[in-house]
């Protein structure tokens, strides 16, 4: 056999370590008030956390490239709209709206269901709102149609008069009064119809909309505000309301990091409470209290001065970085637990520079490994197309190393000062020194308050714990027996197998409503609109980028050809065109339209009969038509992501060059690249992890091991999210980046453990390593648990899918190193076998 040891890295960082470990023992006070300096300094950066803030949905939500927002710069540039000819259909962006939809159990369409419809119109258009000492109302904001308020067909029709629905035929999804037509699908919803007919006989839901001008920001969001307050009670025995705001998924959006503020102090709390649990000894000496209170403030100034720092150096702030924290604190009291576990270890009556020492050289190589694989697979997500992703990565990549640099110094400053106390023989409390064993005079009562000291005088080492004992004496033989192994095999098989399952059955994409909190108001809203009008899709513009020569009838024929590629699309239901409209007017007035000058004279009286036309033409001072638009009425017969693609694959494949687009395919642009950013990101980080993981662990093998686990981990994280109803988007991706690094943590422990063991025997080694990190590794996954549980009873979706993934990472996380990578190890040799040391190949 030959013996393949790759230390070239491994040991001289340990020998760094051991040098910077009996530095730090040797000045714990420098060590302990720098930190503190430090953090206090790059505080001051909260100062700026207002400015900071960066809560706008399309910004850290969409695809910061994604073709949509190219497509409607083209749209805003070549369709400029016209403040005086508000057209709905022809928005390039979502516009500034108010709306409310009012529902009925039965029939929204009775003169009492109207009347009452009507009077919230009325009292919606005549509130007042104070602005610069007057008022306005909705008159002075809106958005108008020559001269007028854009209004709502249906009251239209019938004329404000609640009487009238009596005496008129409403037909679906038109309806057609003269000349006009109106789009009823848009008004009414769960519409019932006459038997073999267009005639309504009633709809469960109405839907009116009050759009504003948006040359004054500031006055059409008080007049927002003062809608909301209006139509917040208007619900009636027979009339539901519900009700939105072009800026309410805005501020709702804003209120999530305001509703997990108190979350922060119960969490601490918790962290705390389990911590000194966790590290309490019934010794009063050797008990690390202290140590454990440190550990979480350790954790709170890594967040401190890395969110201070980010904020200092002008970061943006989104609110998905308010679950750092949560995070942050798992890290650190994991890196506590270890280096807790490995001063336990030393001798106890070595100098406290020499123990710190030895603490190091057996901890920070292990705790370096956790944090440079967690910062790393941080760094990579910030190469997502989200904003929201790239916030999140840099605040808690930045955080991350000030957790390992406090955990390095203050943490170690920490343990020096308390085994000073310990060494001599000092109270945990009172600092007074106490006797090491019971005197006779003294009660029981007194030994449990006032002894302590005591430790292994044969192994000269602290007094082993009951669960370290635990993973020592049961567990680890337990784990290495034949037949347990192989039963871990067929677990391991049916985890696979589930998990799997789950990733074939995985969603993508964020839904919007998702973004508000759960008790918020818009939620009614969508589920209204979802229920009522999911019939009718959108409006998508289609616009002809090229100078196009509508007279002639081959070229004209061309892009017929292509208007009927578009409608033998399932989800197509027709096509709305100046040109097609053009065309039936000159025929009904037998214009000849067939040469070019002909066609520029009759199209301009045209366009002054229908002028809501002029939007759709972009007409040169010489009268040559550069562009122009259309409209093709989609129905939801499709994902929205299907679509989207599909409409632009029929435009691309027509040979007039085309380009289709709708403000709502700036959201759904996410569809396109979540699923395939997330696989090359986890895949970069992965081969980053195994990079990282054969410098610094002594063995390829397990380093091979270790890159198994992330992948491992990744896949049941992925699949058991889908089953438990998360989707693949922007917030579950954050989600996942994380999951890279903490799925490296706890194999990397017992990995590198393990090959580091002296034993000969692959069964010893991972007894060994579990009965020195079992317990510790165990402490650190509760605390990372404990450090997020509080956000499973948040309101706000994205706090619960923190907490959903960060359970999962967690258990599978915690499966792998203590189930599956100790089996996985004892199968071949580790730690014997081919080897390479740095200076020689040698073969035994």
């Amino acid at each position: 056999m030959v013996r393949f040891h790759m230390d070239c890295i491994e040991r001289p960082l340990r020998i760094c370590f051991e040098m910077l470990g009996h530095f730090i023992g040797s000045h714990p006070w420098l060590f302990l008030t720098a930190p503190l300096i430090l953090s206090t300094s790059l505080g001051s950066g909260f100062y700026f956390l207002k400015d900071r803030m960066s809560n706008n949905i399309e910004e850290q939500f969409t695809p910061v490239d994604g073709p949509a927002k190219t497509e409607r710069k083209y749209i805003q540039e070549t369709f400029p709209g016209n403040d005086s000819m508000f057209s709905r259909l022809r928005l390039s962006t979502d516009g500034n709206y108010a709306t409310f939809i009012a529902t009925s159990d039965s029939n929204i369409l009775t003169v009492e269901s109207l009347q009452h419809i009507l009077d919230l119109d009325f009292k919606v258009r005549s509130v007042k709102v104070q602005f610069d000492n007057q008022s306005f109302e909705y008159a002075d904001v809106c958005a108008q149609v020559m001269g007028s308020c854009s209004s709502n067909d249906i009251v239209d029709i019938i004329e404000y008069k609640a009487n009238n629905i009596e005496a008129v035929n409403l037909t679906f999804p038109w309806y057609y009064s003269g000349f006009k037509s109106f789009p009823l699908y848009l008004s009414l919803g769960s519409v019932n119809l006459s038997q073999g007919s267009s005639v309504i006989e009633g709809a469960k839901a109405l839907q009116l909309h009050y759009y504003l001008r948006e040359d004054n920001k500031t006055k059409s969001d008080l007049w927002l505000e003062s809608f909301i307050d209006s139509v917040s009670n208007s619900s009636s025995t027979s009339v539901q309301v519900s009700y939105s705001t072009s800026m309410s998924m805005q501020w709702e959006f804003q209120k999530t990091p305001a509703s997990v503020i108190h979350l922060f102090s119960i969490t601490y709390a918790i962290a705390i409470t389990f911590s000194i649990l966790s590290c309490w000894r019934l010794d009063n000496v050797r008990t690390k209290v202290w140590v454990a209170s440190c550990g979480v403030l350790s954790t709170g100034l890594a967040v401190l001065s890395g969110f201070g720092l980010l904020l200092l150096l002008n970061q943006s702030f989104v609110m998905t970085v308010a679950s750092c924290p949560f995070l942050i604190l798992g890290i650190g009291l994991d890196d506590m637990f270890i280096m807790i576990s490995c001063w336990q270890r030393t001798r106890v009556l070595d100098s406290v520079p020499k123990r710190l020492a030895e603490t190091y050289k057996e901890a920070a190589v292990s705790i370096s490994i956790t944090t440079l694989t967690d910062a790393l697979a941080f760094f990579l997500g910030c190469s997502s197309p989200f904003g929201s992703v790239r916030s999140f990565c840099v605040y808690a990549g930045i955080s991350i190393c000030f957790c390992y640099l406090y955990s390095i110094t203050f943490l170690g400053a920490c343990m020096a000062l308390n085994g000073q106390r310990e060494a001599e023989n000092k109270h945990w409390f009172t600092c007074a020194k106490i006797p090491e064993d019971l005197p006779s005079q003294n009660s029981k009562a007194f030994s449990i308050c006032c002894v302590g000291g005591s430790y292994d005088r044969f192994l000269e080492k602290e007094e082993t714990e009951s669960m370290s004992l635990f993973f020592e004496r049961f567990y680890g033989p337990f784990l290495t027996h034949k037949m347990i192994k192989a039963c871990v095999f067929i677990i391991y098989a049916l985890y696979l197998a589930v998990s799997v399952y789950g990733c074939f059955t995985l969603k993508q994409g964020l839904d919007v409503r998702n973004l508000a909190l759960d008790d918020s108001y818009v939620i009614d809203y969508y589920d209204n609109q979802r229920q009522h009008f999911s019939e009718y899709s959108c409006n998508v513009m289609v616009a002809v980028r090229q100078p196009f020569q509508y007279w002639e009838e081959e070229k004209l024929q061309d892009l017929c050809s292509c208007i009927s590629n578009f409608e033998s699309l399932n989800f197509v239901n027709g096509t709305f065109a100046w040109f097609l409209s053009f065309k039936q007017y000159a025929s009904a007035n037998h214009l000849n339209i067939s040469s070019q000058e002909a066609f520029k004279t009759q199209l301009h009286h045209f366009l002054e009969l229908n002028s809501m036309f002029k939007q759709d033409i972009n007409i040169t001072t010489d009268d040559e038509i550069q562009a122009s638009r259309f409209f093709v009425q989609t129905l939801n017969k499709t994902p929205m992501t299907d679509l989207m693609t599909r409409l632009r694959r029929t435009a691309e494949d027509c040979p007039v060059d085309l380009l289709v687009y709708h403000p709502a395919f700036i959201y759904y642009d996410q569809y396109t690249v979540i699923r395939d950013n997330t696989i090359q990101t986890i895949l970069i980080a992965v081969i980053v992890m195994l990079v990282v993981s054969l410098l610094l662990i002594p063995n390829p093998l397990s380093s091979v091991w270790v890159a198994f686990a992330i992948c491992s981990v990744i896949v049941g994280v992925t699949g058991f999210m889908a089953l438990w109803g998360v989707n693949l988007d922007s917030i579950s991706m954050i989600n996942l980046v994380m999951c890279i690094g903490f799925s490296v943590d706890f194999s990397a422990h017992i990995s590198y453990t393990l090959v580091s063991s002296p034993k000969s025997d692959v069964d010893e080694k991972a007894k060994e390593a579990l009965s020195h990190l079992g317990y510790p590794i165990l402490q650190g996954a509760l605390s990372t648990i404990l450090g997020v549980v509080v956000l499973s009873v948040s309101g706000s979706y994205i706090f619960r899918t923190f907490f959903k993934i960060v359970f999962l990472v967690i258990t599978f996380g915690l499966l792998h190193g203590l189930v599956f990578i100790p089996v996985f190890l004892t199968l071949g040799p580790v730690g014997s076998g081919f080897g390479v040391k740095c200076t020689s190949w040698a073969a035994n």
